[in-house]
């Protein structure tokens, strides 16, 4: 079997894909046995010009300039040669063995559609003690056991791979390139320029099984992501928090059918409501307090859900 290594980027830090590259450049499988395609998704400044890829044989640089991950990786995918596309980001460091791994373990196990492995962060500055339950946002897991099945919809999403280092067979995204095509909805999951959309990993994921092949997990596929001081931010963080709530919603409409709920108003008793107003008037006296990153995080995914709502709406009307 023949990869295809896709690294989708939009003006990309340079150190960060300069390691991603050297990675590439360190893998124990042996080049001829794979491609590498860096797709240009509408970067200020042409990476063609600035980036020498002659280190490895079957090396392109492809500029794609319409906007938005789900763009670049359906031009990966229309570019690619191999049967097994192996997507990267442009923050991502393989460990040397990964694409000699991720070849091995889909030869082993041929009902397999799509799997990655970890993904152990490497954080720029200490991760701040207040966004210490925040790793799994930023697509930061360890896979401690292998873990792999195939179930309708988002009941996969336990064994679904994340799209950092995700494998999968040329088969599965043909299927997922055709069905975002002609779909308005898989089409603004993702991200796009400064908006922080995410889902179209978990779109590609779920298309393994509905071609009835497996997802999975695998604790020896392993890679570091490099996570810049701005993405541990909180306004970066509550961005985040919607856009995902946003991406999340659209997906169990599309693959469960269940419409994101209306806001809920809760119906208090008369004392409930003078209760309430003499402690919002004591709060006022006291001065007002400020919300903890919970609950700013929680609002902010309420929010991404409302949106998500209204876009669904917008589209069926």
């Amino acid at each position: 079997m023949y990869l295809s290594v896709i690294i989708c980027t939009h003006n990309p830090r340079e150190e960060f894909l300069q390691r991603t590259l050297q990675s590439l450049r360190s893998q124990t499988l042996p080049a001829d046995r794979w491609e590498l395609l860096l797709i240009d998704n509408a970067s200020t400044k042409s990476l063609a010009e600035q980036w020498d890829l002659s280190w490895h044989p079957s090396s392109r640089v492809v500029r794609e300039d319409r906007l938005g991950l789900t763009q670049a990786r359906l031009r990966g995918i229309d570019e690619a040669k191999g049967s097994i596309l192996v997507f990267v980001d442009d923050d991502n460091v393989l460990a040397q063995d990964y694409l000699q791994v991720s070849l091995e373990t889909i030869s082993r196990m041929p009902w397999l559609g799509a799997f990655s492995g970890s993904t152990v962060g490497e954080y720029e500055v200490p991760l701040p003690l207040w966004a210490s339950n925040m790793p799994i946002q930023l697509a930061v897991r360890e896979i401690k056991h292998v873990a792999w099945g195939c179930l309708p919809g988002t009941q996969s999403l336990p064994f679904a791979p994340v799209g950092a280092g995700m494998v999968i067979r040329r088969q599965v995204a043909e299927h997922y390139l055709r069905q975002v095509k002609k779909d308005n909805l898989r089409q603004s999951l993702d991200r796009k320029g400064d908006l922080l959309l995410s889902g179209g990993d978990s779109d590609m994921a779920y298309c393994a099984c509905e071609l009835g092949y497996a997802v999975g997990v695998f604790p020896e596929l392993s890679l570091v992501h490099i996570i810049p001081k701005q993405r541990l931010e909180a306004p970066y963080l509550l961005k985040l928090a919607e856009g995902m709530a946003f991406s999340h919603a659209i997906l169990r409409f599309m693959w469960d059918g269940e419409l994101p709920p209306e806001p809920q108003t809760k119906i208090e008793s008369r004392s409930v409501r003078i209760f309430n107003a003499y402690a919002r008037f004591r709060t006022r006296l006291r001065g007002k307090p400020q919300p903890t990153f919970d609950e700013q995080w929680y609002a902010a995914t309420q929010t991404g859900v409302l949106r998500a709502r209204e876009f669904i709406l917008s589209l069926k009307a």
